[in-house]
């Protein structure tokens, strides 16, 4: 095992690295430029839409706009926040917490871009199942000729789904689990599988209705507890924020020289944000494509908010929680750390509130994800591999539970990589179409050219 975990962090580090940023966060700042700040003028409009303002029932597709969001929010509000941020902060220094929310705020406009395509280039069957997906974009946009490409990011994608979202997630609970109430992991890992397999047996509209429940429910939950604690030190709050942005430019850790210097500190913040909002990453365009709609541009609105309220607010508050407690020093990571965190502000807190939203989140992620490997197995062999993937994917949560928590993580961090490379090559060549369909979007809107049904 320790061979494997050397062979995979050599790997990580070729993935993760200075070329992987620039395509990130450059094509979020080029999209930001060329869609004149989507972020701020579809701020507005995608609560409209999402409030169901716009729905029309004869739209195509599956679940509603809300249900999209909640069902993406639920892959990407997860361990990412709790997990992703703690060991971002422990390896890279505080700094780290500044470049994940710059690189939440560029993948706005990069989720926009994505979901967007997503619909635009999905097919309805005749059963009313939809299929979308960067898979379909890069084909469908691109041309037949661009297939391989496609086929190599479903299989990234379905590899994805086993790792980062799949054992790491049954990892991290059961370590949780174990740590403050000796739960067994293996009886850990058997339980989640029993609950994601009588939910993923219903496919998206099951998942959509279980998500938009658990979504607003565990994601307030979390947020109230952290406010509580950062209200209890909010006199620190203000340093915090400038030991953050000091850092993020200095390359130092907590005052200390960090080795990795700024370009560690800027790998780690970019790489945690892309696995906490997974914008650029093309796995929420799956989910999006699903959703009633006519339009391809609102559901790219609509998607615009995730990396906002999954970065920028609930990671910016993990990260201030770790930094006020002064954890992060200590020799632990990922959940345990951040669970130190909550216990050594509010003695008592963490040890009973961080491993129930660690449950949760990991539930939901796990609910998610299932469907974006199904829709790749779908893609890559057909409707016959559907059910062997959702045996396999439960069974690999037994196995994430029981195994060590490095090689889940370095092979989810590499499968995630090689997903985010043929998603942008297709975002890139088919931006001159997104930014037509775009222009044309808000004209109409502007002109109150669109239906209003609520």
């Amino acid at each position: 095992m320790q061979a494997v975990n050397e062979f995979l962090a050599v790997m990580v580090g070729y993935v993760w690295n200075i070329p992987m940023v620039v395509l990130l966060a450059g094509t979020g700042l080029v999209l930001t430029f060329l869609l004149k700040g989507i972020q701020i003028k579809g701020f507005i409009h995608a609560f409209d839409v999402i409030r169901g303002r716009f729905d029309d029932p004869n739209d195509p597709g599956e679940i509603s706009h809300f249900q999209a969001l909640t069902t993406a929010l639920s892959a990407t509000v997860g361990l990412g926040n709790i997990a992703g941020v703690a060991v971002a902060i422990h390896v890279g220094g505080p700094g780290a917490t500044f470049w994940m929310i710059v690189v939440g705020l560029l993948g706005m406009a990069t989720k926009f871009a994505e979901c967007s395509l997503a619909v635009k280039y999905r097919k309805v069957d005749e059963n009313g199942v939809v299929h979308g997906g960067p898979m379909y974009y890069i084909e469908h946009g691109l041309g037949p000729a661009w297939k391989p490409l496609a086929a190599f990011f479903a299989f990234a994608c379905v590899a994805s789904s086993f790792g980062a979202s799949n054992m790491f997630q049954t990892n991290q609970v059961a370590s949780i689990l174990e740590q403050s109430f000796q739960v067994p992991p293996l009886a850990t890992g058997v339980i989640l599988a029993i609950l994601v397999g009588v939910v993923i047996i219903g496919g998206i509209k099951r998942i959509g209705s279980v998500t938009s429940t658990l979504v607003p429910l565990m994601g307030g939950i979390y947020i109230v507890g952290a406010l509580i604690v950062i209200f209890v030190n909010i006199k620190e709050v203000p340093h915090l924020f400038g030991m953050i942005i000091s850092d993020a430019f200095s390359g130092t850790k907590g005052g200390e020289a960090f080795a990795g210097g700024v370009i560690g500190v800027l790998i780690q913040g970019v790489r945690r944000a892309c696995f906490s909002n997974e914008a650029g990453l093309g796995s929420a365009p799956i989910a999006h494509a699903a959703a009633h709609t006519n339009e391809p541009i609102r559901e790219g609105v609509v998607a615009l908010l995730e990396p906002l309220i999954d970065t920028v607010v609930i990671c910016t508050m993990t990260a201030l929680v770790i930094l006020l407690s002064g954890a992060w020093t200590q020799d632990a990571n990922g959940v345990d750390l951040t669970a130190i965190a909550f216990d050594s502000a509010i003695p008592g807190f963490g040890v009973y509130f961080v491993p129930i939203a660690v449950a949760l989140f990991a539930y939901s992620t796990l609910l998610s994800w299932s469907y974006y490997g199904e829709r790749a197995v779908e893609y890559l062999a057909g409707e016959k591999g559907v059910l062997p993937y959702k045996i396999v994917f439960c069974i690999l949560a037994v196995v994430g539970a029981v195994w060590k928590i490095d090689p889940v993580l370095n092979f989810s961090d590499i499968m995630l990589g090689l997903m985010v490379v043929p998603n942008l090559i297709a975002v890139i060549f088919l931006m001159p179409t997104l930014l037509k369909d775009s222009e044309e979007y808000f004209k109409k809107l502007k002109a109150g050219q669109f239906k209003i049904h609520k």
